[in-house]
């Protein structure tokens, strides 16, 4: 199990990209920065993922594993 960040835009489905983490906070994390710096997305939220964990959020970052 592994999760994944998503990003709302207007009139739009909710996206995500190939990052996937162990735990929904370092998701949550992840999100929250890469959403104080985006314009576009109008809001944001974690979904769960079958696929395997390829990043962990650290110190502000994400590090790619």
């Amino acid at each position: 199990m592994s999760y994944r960040p998503m990003f709302e835009f207007a009139n739009e489905p909710p996206a995500g990209n190939a990052q996937r983490f162990a735990t929904e906070a370092e998701a949550e994390a992840s999100a929250r920065v890469r959403f104080l710096v985006w314009t576009m997305p109008t809001g944001y939220h974690v979904a769960p993922s079958e696929d395997p964990v390829n990043y962990r959020h650290e110190n502000g970052e994400d590090i790619s594993i």
